[in-house]
């Protein structure tokens, strides 16, 4: 947590009211402005591509994750099941 004065309460709290937000909000609100003033802030974010091309390269990388995944050992001969009851006797 983040020790602040009582002047910089204050102020939060009474930029909240003008706002008619919660303080946390206003403050990162006023916190993510000055960011992008200063050019640290992330951008809005785009909209994913949605041409066929771009969709069978998504599917394409997650083929390719699954498989790896997939080809991966099993390090626990164990079912789900008695994993399941093991933890759960945690």
């Amino acid at each position: 947590m983040i020790a602040l004065s009582a002047e910089t309460e204050a102020l939060a709290e009474r930029l909240a009211a003008a706002q008619r937000l919660p303080v946390a909000e206003a403050v990162r609100l006023a916190i993510e402005e000055k960011a992008r003033i200063a050019g640290i802030a992330p951008g809005p974010s785009r909209p994913r591509d949605q041409t066929a091309a771009a969709i069978a390269a998504r599917r394409a990388a997650l083929d390719r994750f699954v498989a790896e995944i997939s080809s991966m050992p099993v390090r626990d001969a164990r079912s789900p099941c008695e994993i399941i009851d093991d933890l759960n006797a945690l």
